[in-house]
């Protein structure tokens, strides 16, 4: 049981129906669609649908009581036994419900932002405290002002540490979250290029990130990436020991070394302890720290920590590696992009050994707005030999193409028009030898290329 009936009067306290102790609240839903147990429903009115409509679907699904806006006439077939709380808005009414339960549970929070990695290093950092803690965790990418109240609210009761993700295309939207979820810890793992077109410049996502700190609790701690300059600690303001930064220089307060990238893990040292985690690249030894610096903070043995990054599972598309047709080694990082993450798989590609050949899928970041030919430009750094073959799909991957063309003319490069010649074009490199980068902004749909190269 999440809280009784009784327990939403007192936080609603306009009402109907039969409130009573018995009518307890085992789930929250906004989905008529999928089965539910003893639930609250939630209808949540969108551009195209009102939630509301579809309060009977709800009920033959599992729902025993619903949030109502108090502007809408409940249906004339209604059974007035049945419990409903009136709200002024059922978005602000889920987020007063999310910010009540989590100080009602109290677990210990954990809030994760960043321009790239935050997923990832939200499932690093679950990973390595359910080893001590029963744990809650965001899933999929249920991180905005909607899914960080449904995900605070599918916490059990009992939850000791709850671990949340919050994500943000504008200035405010962090700050929101924050205050629904009143983190003890947080997590900014850096700044990148994501959301510029709102937001200005990276200064302007700095800033925005920064937010988490707004319901951070007064004697929180903020965990940083110390190689990034808009992160400085003069630049925050909170007192300097509430800070630690993180980073690949002797300087920081967690020095991550010795980073090394494998077939199939990265290593690295912080202090005398050595780890690893199954993930590819010198940018997940960075994410691994700060899962390492939250289990310090949580008193997580060493040898508890490496199991939990041993065992990793992590959301899906964000550089997993797979086997396609003809035993082709295929890295499917079409999940989100920036130009930041862009360099960083590539650099990661370069590094990869046992490959005879290896090729580059890449397509549009998007949400640059003005700053896009100068981000897509930019991904050309990171290009020299190690690549054999790069293919560009996109209106903005052009810039990618020209850029490579002026600057390497030794690399095999093309840009593809049509969404239909992509695959046709790589079912030449489909041997076991050849590993394949597919990176794009995950409005390209870039898995559905590689679901045809594993037919």
């Amino acid at each position: 049981m999440l809280f009784t009936a009784k327990w939403l009067a007192e936080l609603f306290p306009k009402h109907q129906g039969e409130i009573n102790t018995t009518i307890s609240i085992e789930e929250v839903t906004r989905d008529t669609r999928q089965p539910s147990s003893n639930a609250l429903y939630i209808p949540i009115v969108g551009e195209k649908f009102d939630g509301h409509d579809f309060i009977f679907d709800a009920i033959r699904n599992g729902a025993v009581a619903t949030l109502w806006d108090k502007s809408i006439n409940l249906p004339e077939e209604w059974d007035d036994s049945f419990p409903v709380f009136f709200v002024d808005d059922t978005i602000l009414a889920i987020q007063q419900l999310a910010k009540s339960y989590r100080q009602r549970v109290n677990p210990i929070v954990i809030g994760v932002t960043g321009s790239n990695g935050k997923t990832t290093t939200k499932d690093l950092i679950t990973s390595v405290v359910k080893t001590s803690y029963k744990t809650a965790a965001t899933q999929g990418n249920l991180n905005n002002h909607i899914g960080l109240p449904l995900t605070i609210l599918s916490m059990q009761s009992d939850t000791q540490v709850l671990v949340l993700e919050m994500g943000m295309s504008q200035f405010g939207e962090i700050k929101l979250l924050s205050n629904i979820a009143e983190p003890d810890y947080t997590v900014i793992t850096n700044i990148g290029e994501s959301h510029i077109e709102n937001l200005g410049s990276r200064q302007g996502i700095a800033k925005a990130k920064l937010e988490i700190i707004e319901g951070m609790k007064s004697k929180g701690k903020l965990f940083i990436d110390d190689d990034e300059p808009l992160l400085s600690k003069e630049n925050i303001g909170i007192d300097h020991s509430q800070i630690t930064g993180i980073g690949f220089t002797k300087q920081s307060d967690i020095f991550v070394s010795n980073v090394k990238v494998h077939p199939n893990r990265t290593s690295f040292q912080i202090a005398d302890e050595a780890y690893y985690v199954n993930l590819l690249g010198k940018h997940h030894a960075k994410n691994a720290a700060f899962a390492y610096s939250i289990g310090k903070a949580l008193n997580i043995s060493h040898e508890k920590m490496q199991i939990a990054l041993n065992k990793l599972e992590v959301t899906g598309m964000r550089f997993e590696l797979k086997r396609g047709k003809n035993g082709v080694h295929i890295i499917n990082d079409a999940y989100n992009a920036s130009a930041t993450s862009m360099k960083a798989s590539i650099q990661v590609v370069k590094e990869m050994e046992g490959f005879q050949s290896k090729i580059l899928v890449l397509g549009d970041i998007l949400e640059l707005g003005t700053y896009s030919e100068h981000y897509h430009r930019s991904v050309v750094e990171v290009i020299d030999p190690r690549i054999s073959e790069i293919y560009t799909y996109g209106e903005h991957a052009f810039y990618i193409y020209d850029e490579i063309v002026k600057q390497h003319p030794e690399v095999n490069v093309h840009y593809i028009k049509q969404r239909e010649d992509v695959v046709p074009l790589l079912r030449k490199h489909l041997n076991n030898k050849t590993l394949i980068l597919f990176k794009a902004s995950r409005g390209m749909k870039f898995e559905m290329f590689i679901e045809e190269l594993q037919q």
